[in-house]
């Protein structure tokens, strides 16, 4: 028996094409606008500042010759056919966990369009205090980190909100 994609997780998509859009633009608007290496203060503790990130997460295995480039690409696609596949499973009434899916999946897909149109990820985001400066990212970045902290955060639900969010 088929079952409606309206009435399974995948309802949420439009989310993963939200982070996917958003992440797309802000690269498109700092490659035109920007020159590589060139920062402009927003704050006294955020930058725009344009980067080639062509590792992982926090630049990890970015001066390793090139391979890493395919590595990330295979963990990428991986990751998003077994969230689609949970999403599938899952029912749409599960809203935080279908969006914390598509979030990750819109940021790993939003990555994986860099790396393979251009060989590595733009990253512009510049957080800082003082002459400490954390890892430069993007919006991409931010629907992983942020689709994972709504993955942990619902496991500290009581499982009595979690049945009557599945309805």
């Amino acid at each position: 028996m088929s079952k409606s994609l309206c009435s399974t997780g995948l309802r949420w998509l439009w989310v993963m094409v939200l982070v996917i859009v958003v992440d797309f633009a802000s690269k498109q608007w700092i490659m035109a606008n920007m020159q590589l290496h060139e920062s402009r203060s927003l704050m006294p503790f955020l930058n725009l500042f344009y980067a080639h990130n062509y590792g992982a997460a926090f630049s990890f295995l970015a001066d390793k010759g090139g391979w890493q480039r395919w590595f990330f690409a295979g963990i990428a696609v991986a990751i998003v056919i077994a969230l689609l596949v949970m999403m599938y499973r899952s029912r749409a009434s599960q809203r935080l966990t279908n969006i914390a899916y598509a979030m990750i999946i819109g940021g790993a897909l939003g990555n994986l369009l860099d790396r393979a149109w251009h060989g590595f990820v733009v990253d512009f985001i510049d957080f800082y205090v003082g002459d400490w400066h954390f890892a430069t990212f993007n919006i991409a970045d931010c629907g992983i980190c942020i689709g994972a902290a709504l993955v942990v955060l619902e496991g500290f639900i009581p499982s009595s909100a979690k049945q009557a969010d599945k309805g």
